[in-house]
């Protein structure tokens, strides 16, 4: 028998004990329920059931987290760390899921809860991790050092083939490092990814033939049946292809199990889904927890929206998730290339550098902000790079622009 253990912390939210809804909590989700059992020995417990190892109170709230919920305030308001034992739930990440998240959420008399944080002990390091992660991105891109350019296929929808092929061609010779399908592109009928793949990696290859430089272009493959994803996988590998685009929350974790273990493209995440999870402040689940699963079943790059993104998500929390991205969960290899995204044009770059702790390592996706660019795609991915060597030499924007036209254009339509 093991003592080992799995540590996850909840932010609970209640009218009630918070100590009793803890303790109820680790009872429900492991050895017990609404009764006393003759069965729940004190062997048993040992064994298998969780328990309540720390409780960290917060300021209590006169408003519950969840409208309709029951109870007077005050709402008294705690993180709350229960240690799941390893015999119990094991390495899989369904059954992780099932006994520490799935059950938690359908407890009586909380009015929020959160999942906060997940710990793993040494022994889920049987998961792959990332196959290449940010060296590998860089070793695929020839990208040694500074940020990796990139962009999307624009417009979102609506291309044909050789009309998405035209646009690729265009970024290529704008000098972009890596391009994608948007998420929302996948097999249509009007753009079957056969046909895409097609016309596609044959602009990538002359270009990497006339000037040396593969860009990396990663395909969207997605498919809720694993097979036909599969089929997709190894339609770009067999053309050349090195990436792929994938929806995570949309092949779920088997399919990306399935995905990794078979793969040898460098796996490209984009969290869209995620929103449903966390937007909500008393509900759902922390980036920091969510992203770790996902590392663990072998994500390279991982999309994390940016400053001033065009979506809800504010910047503490995008850099909340950039540091989430880059902290190790067992060793640096595990760590995923962090994709800085969401109306990113380079206006940002200097706070993005600053606030990431002067870091390099990342993607940076310009899709509006290089496509929009007054004088065109060529330029707005020179501004992007003339913006983050503003940063790296802590120079400001403005003055980056006197002598860069490109940049001053961008700020000159961009800049609030």
């Amino acid at each position: 028998m093991t003592s080992t253990s799995i540590n996850v912390t909840y932010r609970l939210e209640t009218s009630g004990d918070i100590q009793a809804l803890a303790a109820k909590i680790a009872s429900d989700q492991s050895t017990g329920t609404f009764t006393e059992l003759p069965g729940e020995t004190a062997e048993v417990q040992a064994r298998c059931a969780a328990t309540v190892v720390q409780i960290t109170h917060l300021p209590a709230t006169i408003t519950p987290s969840i409208p309709d919920a029951t109870g007077h305030g005050p709402y008294k308001r705690a993180d709350v760390v229960i240690a799941y034992p390893l015999e119990a739930v094991g390495t899989d990440i369904a059954a992780l899921m099932t006994i520490t998240i799935g059950g938690v959420f359908a407890v009586s008399g909380l009015s929020g809860v959160r999942v906060m944080d997940i710990d793993f002990p040494p022994e889920w390091a049987c998961h792959p991790g990332p196959q290449f992660g940010i060296a590998g991105s860089r070793r695929l891109t020839g990208v040694i050092e500074g940020p990796i350019i990139a962009s999307i296929i624009k417009p979102s929808l609506g291309l044909l083939p050789d009309e998405a092929a035209a646009v690729i061609k265009q970024l290529c010779d704008a000098g972009v490092d890596f391009i994608k399908d948007d998420e929302k592109l996948m097999s249509p009928a009007y753009s079957p990814l056969e046909a895409r793949v097609k016309v596609i990696m044959p602009v990538i290859k002359d270009h990497e033939q006339k000037t040396g430089k593969k860009v990396m272009y990663a395909f969207g493959i997605s498919s809720a049946d694993p097979d036909v994803m599969m089929r997709n996988h190894d339609l770009v590998v067999q053309a050349g292809g090195n990436a792929a685009v994938i929806n995570i929350n949309s092949i779920g974790y088997g399919g990306m199990s399935f995905l990794r273990k078979r793969s040898s493209l460098c796996l490209h995440a984009h969290r869209n889904g995620w929103d449903i999870l966390t937007r909500h402040p008393g509900l759902g689940m922390e980036f920091r927890a969510y992203q770790k699963i996902w590392r663990l079943l072998g994500v390279d790059q991982f999309q994390i929206n940016g400053i001033r993104a065009k979506y809800w998500e504010p910047d503490d929390s995008f850099v909340r998730s950039f540091g989430d991205v880059m902290t190790p969960i067992f060793s640096e290899n595990d760590r995923a290339l962090p994709v800085v995204c969401s109306g990113q044009w380079g206006g940002q770059a200097v706070e993005t550098y600053q606030r990431t702790g002067r870091s390099l390592d990342l993607m940076y996706l310009g899709g509006g902000g290089i496509h929009g660019h007054p004088m065109g795609a060529a330029s707005g991915v020179a501004a992007i790079r003339q913006a983050w060597d503003a940063a790296r030499d802590d120079v400001s924007l403005a003055q980056k622009a006197k002598d860069h036209p490109e940049l001053a254009a961008a700020l000159a339509k961009w800049q609030e």
